[in-house]
């Protein structure tokens, strides 16, 4: 089939319209803080006039795609900034922005970040001999010296403190456990819930014990899927809620 020369035009210019759409598309990253810009703020939701939406991970990091003349703008606990226009957007790659909140949610963010983060590190420097406890063994009762392999007294000696060695080993999954359960309190916070559901009082605390996730669920789970994990039980929770 012979092609003609409007067919090529007609083509020619196809493909010159896919290309200025496809220029035409923006990533849009940054990150949101507080007014003092020191705390981050996770669980903002951030929409573009386009229509796409996306919400702030636990460290205030954000990025939404957007078109060429979209506008974008933020939205934490119901209340929305001023629309920014992509086009005015000095850098879209490092667009940060800092929200005006309320003293009584800026107190909350500040504890959260303090309560685990820096407990967290704190807790492994007191307790860094029952983290890093072992049971002895033939490798760790082992030394090699100039002369040759020799056996560590000590690690010796350790081997028939049965009672120690158990009570240390016990110590040591409480240890554990609790720094699960203070990471699973980290990202299942009140804060979050009471920002997707707008549940409050003790209705809140209900859901708070009810849906409590798995340490293995809020390790893995991505931000987009722990907050669509919330929002189904909060459905599930107004079908099973006694009025």
């Amino acid at each position: 089939m012979k092609i003609t020369a409007s067919i090529k035009f007609l083509i020619l210019f196809s493909f010159v319209l896919v290309a200025g759409k496809l220029s035409a598309q923006y990533k849009v990253k940054g990150v949101v803080f507080d007014s003092s810009r020191l705390y981050r703020i996770e669980a903002v939701s951030v929409m573009t006039t386009g229509g796409r939406m996306s919400v702030t991970d636990s460290m205030g990091r954000y990025q939404i795609d957007v078109g060429e003349k979209d506008s974008i703008w933020f939205s934490y606990l119901g209340k929305p900034t001023p629309k920014y226009p992509v086009l005015k957007i000095p850098d879209v790659n490092q667009f940060n922005i800092a929200l005006q909140l309320k003293t009584d949610v800026m107190a909350e963010i500040k504890i959260k970040t303090r309560s685990y983060r820096e407990d967290s590190v704190q807790n492994r420097k007191d307790y860094a001999k029952i983290f890093d406890f072992h049971r002895p063994n033939i490798a760790s009762m082992t030394t090699i010296g100039p002369t040759g392999a020799g056996i560590d007294l000590d690690e010796l000696i350790r081997v028939f403190q049965f009672r120690k060695n158990k009570q240390t080993e016990k110590f040591k999954e409480r240890l554990e456990e609790q720094e699960r359960q203070k990471f699973i309190d980290h990202r299942f916070s009140k804060l979050l819930v009471k920002r997707l559901t707008a549940l409050d009082g003790n209705d809140l605390d209900v859901f708070m014990i009810r849906y409590r996730p798995s340490y293995a669920f809020a390790l893995v789970a991505s931000d987009y899927d722990f907050q669509l994990y919330i929002k189904k039980c909060y459905e599930l929770f107004k079908q099973t809620k006694t009025f």
